[in-house]
């Protein structure tokens, strides 16, 4: 006895497997999207304030000082594995982006210099934040923490935890053309 089954019987099966794969896929975006939202709770929107740091360079600098182009502030410490691993991509964005890091409590400028230079970090704008006063004032949670400014010191973007090199190069070049 031979049984005979039509292409039509296979399509049921087919299309409701599809539907699950994309249902399944719009939970884990939304999943991800929430917990993004969770973590920039109370982060600073809007105009950046201003500050005056002392790099690790000795250097007095003043956030105003960077207006005119994008700025990537990112926030960091020694102690976090995350932030160890964007280092080769902030490095590279240093060397076409205005870039001011923040390394937060991660000791003092003698502490923070002899670990940048033990990594061989030699082109980031560096500020110590030793008691994390500038973080509070950001809302800083966490590390790494990234915050994208655009020529006229406005938060366009504002990213926690570990991103990629061309995500941020995106951000930036985002908040270079928005405006």
């Amino acid at each position: 006895m031979t049984t005979h089954t039509s292409k039509n019987d296979d399509n049921p099966p087919k299309k409701r497997r599809w539907l699950r794969w994309l249902l399944e896929a719009l939970v884990i975006l939304a999943i991800i999207f929430g917990v993004r939202t969770w973590q920039q709770r109370g982060m600073l929107e809007g105009e950046a304030p201003d500050f005056e740091r002392t790099v690790l360079s000795g250097e007095v600098i003043h956030l105003d000082d960077y207006r005119g182009k994008p700025v990537l502030l990112h926030f960091w410490a020694s102690w976090c594995p995350m932030c160890e691993l964007e280092q080769s991509s902030i490095t590279g964005i240093a060397n076409d982006w205005k870039v001011i890091t923040i390394a937060f409590q991660s000791g003092g400028t003698e502490e923070v210099q002899r670990y940048m230079e033990r990594k061989g970090i030699t082109e980031w704008v560096t500020v110590v934040d030793e008691d994390g006063s500038l973080a509070n004032q950001y809302g800083i949670k966490g590390v790494p923490t990234s915050y994208v400014l655009d020529e006229e010191g406005m938060i366009r973007f504002r990213e926690v935890g570990l991103t990629s090199g061309w995500g941020l190069r995106l951000r930036l070049w985002m908040a270079d053309w928005l405006v």
